[in-house]
């Protein structure tokens, strides 16, 4: 069943549902063109990020229908109001990982074009995490997702076929070096596949509404010491980095951005992430912790949990791809070369890569309208 949403910034078009897609229950929300009546315009999908909602692309839904396109943003699994049958009420750290593969979060987004009633997509669009899901999705089957647009986050990559008995995980080498610094440091995506940061994002000492303030306000254009560039091959340049991509080795996430929060006054002029719909994810994210989108952390920081995808080493995205992040977005340089790695090898049509000044890592909710007019550019640039 279709319904209208009551959540702040939905264009009058979007409308949201829940289908049956593998163990889940997907819930989505979704926009027509007008004239779409009795015809099949083509499909867009849009996939979020942590900690991220299919709200968060509340502001490129409508214009890109509106353009002609059926638009679908699921919330992913683990996510929001997508629920799984296979897990009993709120996401544990103990429950079974085998779900977050990467090669089933593809699945899931495949039975997804299936249920709508679609052999291909036009375009698969995603930011941060949903930046890798899109990307292998166009990786895997390239005869479906016909382009790829990946958002804030490079992709390198399948990781590399094991040879031998033992193998070495890059993170692992990057965790060492960054202990070892002085001060000592470590990389937020280890520091997400730990069992105590669910809780520890959960209950900070100032609550969960000014932490998730804080968190996007950080890593927006609004925090003026936002200023990246590309960074050399070593833990001392990636030490670097602000605290929410490289932390003190004893701070928890909460901690690390504590001091880094915007004034009252910033919060009264923030035209792209109002309190209003701020507590939109505050609201998601109390009801059911963030444990369902670091799953997926842990299995990119597990050797056991990610070698499924190794089947793909040597494998190149050979559908045309755009990136596109933030000008003020440090996740095009956190993992140094990776933009270059992406570019140079892991895509072979990757002619689009562009960086919107005014926009930290939520480009699409930050410069909505610039992103739009690029993912427009980049449709009819290659005919769809």
């Amino acid at each position: 069943m279709s319904t209208s949403r009551r959540w702040p910034g939905l264009s009058p078009g979007t409308k949201s549902r829940t289908l049956a897609i593998n163990d889940l229950e997907m819930h989505i929300l979704e926009a027509f063109p007008e004239t779409s009546e009795g015809t099949k315009p083509p499909l867009v999908i849009l996939v979020h990020g942590f900690p991220e909602l299919a709200y968060s692309w509340r502001k490129v839904i409508g214009p890109l229908a509106d353009a002609g396109y059926h638009v679908v943003a699921p919330d992913q699994r683990g996510y929001g109001s997508t629920s799984s049958s296979q897990t009993k009420g709120t996401i544990k750290y103990e429950d079974d990982l085998d779900p977050f593969r990467m090669t089933n979060l593809v699945k899931d987004i495949v039975a997804l074009v299936y249920t709508l009633g679609y052999q291909s997509v036009t375009a698969i669009v995603g930011h941060d995490f949903g930046s890798t899901v899109a990307a292998y999705c166009a990786l895997i089957r390239p005869d479906i997702f016909k382009s790829v647009v990946m958002m804030s986050a490079p992709f390198t990559g399948p990781p590399k076929l094991a040879v031998g008995p033992t193998r070495a995980l890059d993170l692992g080498k990057v965790a060492e070096a960054l202990a070892a610094l002085q001060p000592p440091r470590k990389h937020y995506v280890l520091y997400y596949s730990t069992r105590d940061a669910n809780a520890h994002m959960m209950n900070p000492p100032y609550g969960l509404h000014t932490f998730l303030r804080k968190y996007y306000h950080v890593k927006s254009a609004d925090w003026v010491h936002n200023a990246p560039h590309a960074l050399a091959h070593d833990a001392a340049a990636m030490s670097t980095l602000p605290h929410y991509y490289v932390m003190p080795l004893d701070a928890t996430m909460p901690e690390a951005v504590q001091g880094f929060g915007p004034s009252a006054e910033d919060i009264q002029h923030n035209v792209w992430l109002t309190e209003e719909e701020l507590g939109v994810y505050v609201a998601e994210y109390a009801r059911t912790g963030f444990q369902g989108g670091l799953n997926a952390y842990r299995v990119r920081t597990s050797v056991e949990w990610s070698s499924d995808c190794e089947l793909f080493d040597g494998m190149r995205i050979d559908v045309p791809a755009m990136f596109m992040a933030g000008k003020q977005d440090w996740g095009t340089y956190q993992f140094p070369g990776a933009a270059d790695v992406m570019r140079g090898q892991a895509c072979k049509k990757m002619d689009d890569f562009v960086l919107i000044d005014g926009a930290g890592h939520w480009v699409q909710q930050e410069q909505s309208g610039e992103v739009v007019n690029q993912l427009l550019k980049f449709l009819q640039k290659h005919g769809n």
